[in-house]
């Protein structure tokens, strides 16, 4: 079992016949993931060979899930058309949107999430590394080849942390991993997943990695307080940041004491999450929780 991304699920890659996109389609299509098709109007008809598999390229989304039932697009397109794809994206009825890219307009992240929303496709992101299922499928970013399939969850805002703590639990592996992106506004949140976590079967504890600035991961405490009775371990990135600086995300805006990591630490740990000072330390309590679960 996974969230959101299985080996079943087919992808499109907008923005696929670029340069990021073409170094990241094969990397995705070297994990395993079914890409079926990319999408650019400019080259549509064309095929691209990426080692042993030639993939069609699509004039629109719609057109490529109609020819292979794609239900997933991967959308490496610059800041400025962004809005655009994901629109389209939504306009075809695709369930699952996956942002890669960074540097978006808020108004344009505003714009296009709640707009998928009513056309109820998922959006990961945007200014996000993506998700992966180990051993089934990667879309977006994230290396695959540094864990395996086993049985913790993890949400993050940070990338690097992400692929870190995957590194550091190889031995015990993951359900899925998602990155939900760091920026002000993003589409998929950490209560998403923690809801989707709780409810797949094979995930037996859940990683939250937050960050410094917002109100994210004190709502994601209230809802484990009330909804989530797998054991929760998080980790929130800034505990050394300066104070009065803005640092690193989009997102990541502090105001007095509110945002701050000792905050985030104590809303979390109010609700029984343990919560490490360091990753690698985050990293231990899942192995001593697991290890104590048996």
């Amino acid at each position: 079992m996974a969230i959101y991304l299985t080996k079943e699920s087919k992808v499109l890659v907008q923005g696929m016949t670029g340069g990021e996109g073409m170094k990241h389609t094969r990397r995705m299509l070297a994990a395993g993931t079914d890409v079926v098709g990319g999408v650019n109007p400019r080259k549509a008809g064309q095929t691209v060979d990426f080692d042993d598999r030639a993939v069609p390229v699509f004039g629109t989304v719609a057109e490529g899930m109609a020819v292979t039932g794609a239900d997933v697009t991967v959308v490496f397109v610059p800041p400025a058309f962004a809005k655009a794809a994901v629109l389209e994206a939504a306009d075809a009825g695709i369930g699952l949107a996956v942002v890669i890219t960074e540097g978006i307009p808020v108004h344009d992240s505003v714009a296009f999430t709640s707009y998928a929303r009513t056309k109820g496709t998922r959006i990961i992101g945007p200014n996000c590394p993506g998700l992966i299922t180990p051993g089934q499928s990667n879309a977006g970013i994230i290396p695959a080849d540094i864990t395996k399939p086993g049985r913790i969850g993890l949400v993050s805002k940070s990338g690097t942390l992400t692929y870190q703590l995957m590194y550091e639990l190889r031995d015990i592996g993951f359900s899925t991993c998602v990155g939900i992106g760091g920026d002000p506004v993003v589409g998929t949140s950490h209560i998403d997943c923690l809801a989707a976590f709780q409810e797949d079967p094979d995930t037996e504890l859940v990683v939250l990695i937050g960050e410094i600035g917002g109100d994210a991961e004190e709502r994601a405490a209230a809802y484990i307080r009330e909804h989530v009775t797998k054991p929760v371990v998080g980790y929130i990135a800034g505990f050394t940041a300066p104070e009065g600086r803005t640092m690193g995300h989009a997102g990541a805006i502090v105001s007095g004491s509110a945002g701050t990591a000792r905050a985030k630490q104590a809303a979390l740990e109010a609700v029984g999450v343990r919560v490490g000072s360091t990753p690698t330390e985050s990293a231990r309590l899942v192995l001593e929780l697991l290890k104590a679960g048996g």
